[in-house]
């Protein structure tokens, strides 16, 4: 599996693998039974230590998105589409709140935020999903 970890970053190892991990199974990359590799598997693969991976899949684990099987390993969960989208949903709100928050501290107003956000989604070609296709915009 291949992920993309920095030490470079401000997040943490085990978050960039729990993240990195989560959206491949959100947007379908990953799918329901499929086996991850061994926590010593990715931590050889990845470089980081076995602790770090655990840590990952522990997260993974308590969001409901992979189990674990004695013996066997760890397996991609079977997720109903909606939820998949009300988790990536739930997600983007926290992740946003923050940024909103150091806008509004800013000085920025909520229409100045809605302007950039607008135009973020315009950049991005607003409805168009990673892959390039139309997605729904719910």
């Amino acid at each position: 599996m291949l992920l993309n970890l920095t030490d470079l970053s401000d997040e943490p190892l085990q978050s960039q693998i729990s993240r990195q991990i989560r959206a491949k199974i959100l947007a379908g990359e990953l799918t329901a039974g499929e086996v991850l590799p061994s926590i010593r598997g990715l931590a050889r693969d990845a470089h980081v230590s076995v602790i770090t991976v655990q840590r990952g899949y522990e997260h993974l684990e308590r969001d409901g998105l992979i189990h674990s099987r004695r013996g066997k390993g760890f397996f991609v969960s079977e997720i109903q589409e909606g939820r998949k989208k009300d988790m990536a949903k739930y997600k983007f709100i926290e992740d946003m709140r923050p940024l909103m928050a150091a806008a509004f501290a800013e000085g920025m107003t909520g229409e100045e935020i809605m302007a950039a956000f607008r135009a973020i989604l315009s950049e991005l070609g607003a409805g168009k999903r990673a892959d390039g296709r139309k997605g729904d915009r719910s």
